[in-house]
């Protein structure tokens, strides 16, 4: 299987995608969006993984290669290609199929517990009704006219669904790593504000070993999606 990846931030830890790539014997691109963007990919990739990033979906006129990669995924969706969208990833497929993204009441960061609905999506086979997931977002939005709803949390009404068989969108982030996460403390410790669903660093940091079953839930939504093509 061919993934590309669209990597948003520098230190984006990629070893939750390339020690499974690695371990299944399928190749992955980690590409930055923000650089280039090639058609090409489009012919050679059966799965489109859309990660985390600290900017909005909406600030085009800040980062104005937004443009050009939303052209690309709205293009991927259609032609029926594989695509996995995670946090700013979901957040763009979500304005794609036309649902505005917008400032959540709350922000989520830290450790949270995300609720499974009676929906249900074989790249989610298996996953427990109830798990936790880490989690770094301000932004959210209501669900796309003709998706399923899979997934939500106290804070946040949609955390996964579905479009069709072949798009899902996670709010949460199963692939940090603890390393990463030390490095959003450092490049983003503003953020960390007393609030109802935000944690500190030493709360977040008490729960590193919760990175290992995020992994494995990762691997396994991954396992099932090389399965369905």
């Amino acid at each position: 299987m061919n993934i590309v990846a669209f990597k948003h931030f520098d230190f984006d830890d990629e070893y939750a995608f390339r020690s499974w790539t690695d371990l299944r014997g399928h190749q992955l691109a980690m590409r930055d969006p923000s650089i280039e963007i090639n058609a090409e990919w489009m012919h050679e990739m059966d799965l489109l993984i859309i990660c985390g990033g600290p900017m909005s979906v909406y600030e085009e006129e800040r980062y104005p290669w937004l443009i050009q990669e939303k052209q690309f995924v709205q293009q991927a969706m259609q032609l029926g290609k594989k695509v996995l969208g995670i946090c700013f990833g979901a957040q763009m497929i979500a304005e794609l199929l036309g649902s505005p993204v917008c400032r959540n009441e709350y922000k989520e960061i830290g450790w949270h517990v995300i609720n499974r609905t009676v929906e249900r999506h074989s790249w989610l086979a298996g996953l427990p009704e109830e798990f936790t997931s880490f989690q770094w977002h301000g932004d959210t939005f209501a669900l796309p006219k003709d998706t399923r709803l899979l997934a939500y949390s106290e804070a946040c009404k949609v955390q996964a669904f579905a479009y069709g068989d072949h798009v899902l969108g996670l709010q949460f982030h199963l692939e940090t790593t603890p390393a990463c996460m030390e490095t959003m403390f450092e490049h983003w410790s503003s953020e960390l504000i007393e609030a109802p669903y935000i944690q500190t660093a030493e709360q977040i940091r008490s729960r590193f070993e919760q990175s290992e079953q995020s992994l494995k839930a990762l691997h396994h939504i991954l396992d099932q999606i090389s399965v369905s093509l």
